[in-house]
């Protein structure tokens, strides 16, 4: 007979991989065939294959006609639900700022050592904008969305160059999340969500970051005041 302990640790590593999926369909930004999605797990086909269609029958994949796999419909609606009251309110910001400025304005949280992207807009007439796909992340040790939200933490707990964050008010980076993109980004602290942070990602701009930060500032203002402060 198999141990409860056995069949937990087993139950677990099928979650883990299954969720390990999801990831490798996220960071491809494409469709993968059940041999390329087992060669990035490190796992025989006939396992990664199990394993698909089991999230292919809850809608989180989606099989193309050519047979490859893509993330499907039923996360997004997942993801909508995910610190929804902070996506709603800060939805019409990041549209009135990033048509006004010309640039992609996105909501940034901490998730344990790294900075998360919840939620995006990209300029409806730019010539030339960024995406910022929701649920992209990084160490918020680098960019300036990560250093606007250490800046909200203990003074005890600041690296090097974040008490000139704190004091200014924003951060500004280029080229250390991805080449030749430059962001903008401040402090977006919200009672009761974990340290936020409201930035801008360009490829480039005449405005200085003082002033794009500080249309940043009134519309992280705005959303906490949606948010009841």
């Amino acid at each position: 007979m198999v141990s409860d302990s056995r069949k937990a640790s087993s139950a677990s590593q099928t979650l883990s991989r299954g969720i390990r999926v999801l990831e490798v369909l996220a960071d491809a930004q494409e469709a993968l065939s059940v041999d390329q999605i087992a060669e990035r797990l490190g796992v025989h086909r006939s396992i990664a294959y199990r394993l698909i269609r089991t999230l292919e029958d809850h809608g989180l994949l989606t099989r193309e006609p050519a047979g490859k796999f893509e993330l499907g419909t039923r996360l997004a609606a997942l993801a909508a639900g995910i610190k929804h009251d902070l996506q709603a309110a800060a939805l019409p910001e990041l549209t009135a700022v990033a048509n006004e400025l010309g640039m992609t304005c996105f909501v940034a949280v901490m998730d344990r050592e790294e900075c998360v992207t919840l939620v995006s807009v990209e300029p409806r007439h730019a010539v030339a904008s960024v995406a910022q796909r929701p649920g992209s992340r990084h160490p918020f040790t680098v960019g300036a969305p990560g250093r606007a939200i250490l800046a909200q933490l203990p003074s005890e707990d600041w690296p090097d160059g974040i008490r000139e964050v704190a004091d200014r008010g924003y951060a500004d980076s280029h080229g250390e999340v991805i080449e030749n993109l430059s962001a903008v980004a401040v402090p977006l602290p919200l009672r009761g969500h974990n340290p936020a942070a409201l930035a801008v990602v360009y490829l480039s701009s005449t405005r200085p970051p003082a002033e794009l930060a500080e249309r940043l500032k009134a519309a992280a203002k705005a959303v906490r005041d949606a948010l009841g402060g």
